[in-house]
């Protein structure tokens, strides 16, 4: 009888128990399940934006590759770069797209527009070596333009190793560009040290230190 009393309470204490909290119990089972479902849902989401995205990247890429681009082209290709930013903005490849649009804009002549490109990637991007990448070819056109102290200014902001021989010549550039041949001497040796240190040949920067006299061009 004492065995039966206990089963008996026992009983009505999970009834109680499950009075109580069964609805909490079911809830957070529902809200774990969800958020595991949610969680799947969104990686697969974000799966399926990266392969949408390097879709949109090898298309772009297939179009810039070719030696010369019509009119059609060029806008469809400036159409995947508008595309990969609104919808991919702040990934890798819409980061590339811009380097793209800047490259397009030089070889359409729009040296204005492929500035503003390359603006626009330095100040969005938090990739340190597209910034510094960006900052290169925006000191060319800088130079290009005849503005030597302003491409001086953005290569010194340049802090990528990688990039550092060509930073150097560049510099060697905007100093004779400012009438300094000695400075530019100077950034034209140490340009060509850091690359046979970095195994990355420059091609036209022994020219360009020959140029500046031959008895003092030797390293």
């Amino acid at each position: 009888m004492a065995e039966l009393n206990t089963e008996e309470e026992q009983l009505e204490a999970i009834k109680r128990w499950w009075k109580e909290n069964g609805t909490s119990l079911i809830a957070g089972v529902v809200i774990a399940a969800a958020g595991i479902f949610g969680w799947k849902a969104w990686q697969g989401y974000q799966a399926n934006q990266a392969e949408a995205a390097s879709t949109r990247y090898q298309q772009l890429l297939t179009l810039a590759s070719q030696p010369t681009l019509e009119d059609a082209a060029l806008a469809q290709a400036r159409e995947q770069v508008t595309a990969l930013n609104d919808e991919h903005g702040g990934s890798l490849y819409a980061d590339l797209a811009t380097l793209i649009e800047a490259r397009l804009a030089v070889a359409d002549g729009d040296l204005a527009g492929a500035r503003d490109a390359l603006s626009t990637l330095i100040e969005s991007t938090e990739r340190g070596y597209l910034k510094d990448l960006a900052r290169l070819r925006l000191a060319r056109l800088q130079l290009a333009g005849d503005e030597a102290d302003a491409a001086i200014a953005t290569l010194e902001a340049i802090s990528s190793d990688a990039l550092g021989a060509q930073r150097l010549e560049l510099q060697g550039d905007a100093a004779l560009a400012r009438g300094d041949q000695a400075k530019a001497r100077d950034a034209y040796r140490d340009a060509l040290a850091a690359a046979e240190a970095s195994g990355q040949p420059l091609f036209g920067t022994r020219l360009k230190l020959d140029n500046l006299g031959t008895e003092e061009a030797t390293l």
